[in-house]
């Protein structure tokens, strides 16, 4: 088989994986808030601050344990960690739907924070088998994948949960579990045993893999940038759902609705438009158009008056879908293709130290806001203000590094891709493991 083909079967794998893996998550996003308040017999806003907890736990364990699974990728392949965490996410969603008490959804989550690193060891696998300066548009290929499922998964489960809360959780099961199966039989490794590297347990930790990372200072200050973008990112679809059932009345099916015209857009963005801007304007340029969209468009949902003001910020907001493929992209360059698995496990554990702050955050803010018996004003929209300004210190740091590190001409250390032999057709492929003659030997 040509390379050319195989490099395109593979990419075809790896975008199905992270699309069927995001209509499983974004299945349950419209009926957590009705499955809280039916466990918990209390209000909306008493079910946001469960919800945000349940969200603190879940990534706290990804903060812990993504730099170990990222290790271990280096170690060990992409392919069994990737297949791993899809088995935890199908225990999750199983735990979740059949749960009778809360305490049950907490047990879920944490199991899905120790295995749930499909979406970081899929970047890693992208950067595998593609070129450097392809990077950007293959990591917009992967978010819009992200925001295709986030389009499907919402809709779906806003439909479902009419038939009961609990349905989508069991239809988010059978989706991860089929995903599993998917790339058990389909998918290949793409990690060459010659350069894989030694696991060690003192890089495997939030700590150990920023230290390991030092020695290339322009991805400490990029990890600062998603760190801040991903803590008002992670928090909007926290919040959103209680946002719009509090102020505009929405059901579960407007909700998956709205979502899904969300995730047009910023599928939209990232796959058609970051690409092409990142070869005409450069990767700096369009993270920072990126980063004042979303800033725009927290502020304005803050304020929104009315469900047509709301559509109109969700639509600017959908811009900011050029920011993440861009930093990623220009993240990638700046380590050798050994440390892939490590940076995207440090960009991981960033992304989920920010997951553990800022859902928490955003809905403490929310239902001190939403009781005007306890903060005497009423303001729901506050949450999506403290989203804004994270955003714009997000854009502070970007501008500060691309200037201070001439991101833009930047020459990449990272080595040519690998284009992995794919199986047949309903076959097993399963590489070997053999011990490491150099842990710094280098494919060419």
């Amino acid at each position: 088989m040509q390379a050319a083909t195989r490099s395109r079967l593979a990419l075809a794998c790896i975008l199905t994986t992270v699309l069927i893996d995001m209509i499983g998550v974004g299945i349950i996003v419209p009926v957590l808030p009705e499955l809280l308040e039916e466990l918990t017999r209390g209000s909306v806003a008493n079910a946001a601050v469960i919800g945000g907890y349940l969200v603190f736990a879940y990534a706290s364990m990804q903060f812990l344990f993504s730099p170990v699974l990222g290790n271990l990728s280096d170690r060990f392949g992409r392919r069994p960690i990737l297949l791993a965490s899809l088995l935890g996410l199908t225990f999750d969603y199983l735990m979740m739907s059949i749960a009778p008490f809360v305490w049950y959804l907490f047990i879920g989550r944490i199991i899905a924070g120790i295995a749930g690193a499909a979406l970081a060891t899929a970047t890693a696998y992208m950067a595998d088998i593609t070129p450097p300066h392809k990077r950007t548009h293959r990591f917009g290929l992967i978010g819009a994948a992200f925001g295709l499922g986030f389009i499907i998964g919402p809709v779906i489960g806003g439909e479902l949960g009419e038939l009961g809360p609990r349905v989508p959780f069991y239809a988010a099961a059978a989706l991860a579990f089929s995903n599993f199966l998917f790339g058990l039989l389909v998918l290949p490794e793409s990690l060459p045993k010659a350069n894989r590297r030694k696991f060690n347990i003192k890089r495997a930790n939030p700590l150990g893999a920023v230290a390991a990372l030092r020695q290339y200072p322009s991805v400490l200050w990029l990890l600062a940038v998603l760190f801040f973008l991903q803590l008002a990112t992670q928090a909007l679809p926290t919040i959103f759902s209680y946002f719009t059932v509090e102020v505009f009345n929405f059901t579960s099916s407007t909700i998956g609705r709205t979502l899904g015209a969300f995730g047009i857009g910023f599928a939209f963005s990232q796959a058609v438009l970051a690409g092409p801007l990142s070869k005409g304007i450069g990767e700096p340029a369009i993270g920072i158009v990126g980063l004042l969209a979303a800033a725009a468009a927290f502020a304005g949902i803050a304020f929104s008056a009315d469900v047509y003001q709301l559509y109109l910020f969700i639509a600017i907001g959908t811009v900011s879908g050029l920011a993440p493929p861009a930093i990623n992209g220009l993240l990638s360059r700046q380590v050798p293709d050994n440390s892939q698995g490590e940076l995207q496990g440090a960009v991981n554990a960033a992304s989920s130290l920010a997951t553990i702050i800022g859902p928490l955050a955003a809905t403490q803010i929310f239902s001190y806001y939403s009781d005007t018996s306890v903060s005497g004003h009423y303001f729901p929209g506050a949450p999506f203000i403290a989203c804004g300004v994270a955003v714009v210190i997000a854009l502070l740091i970007f501008a500060a590094a691309a200037w201070r590190f001439e991101l833009g001409h930047r020459p990449s250390i990272a080595d040519y891709p690998h284009v992995p032999d794919l199986p047949k057709p309903g076959q097993l492929r399963i590489a070997p493991i053999e011990e490491d003659n150099d842990d710094n030997t280098r494919r060419r």
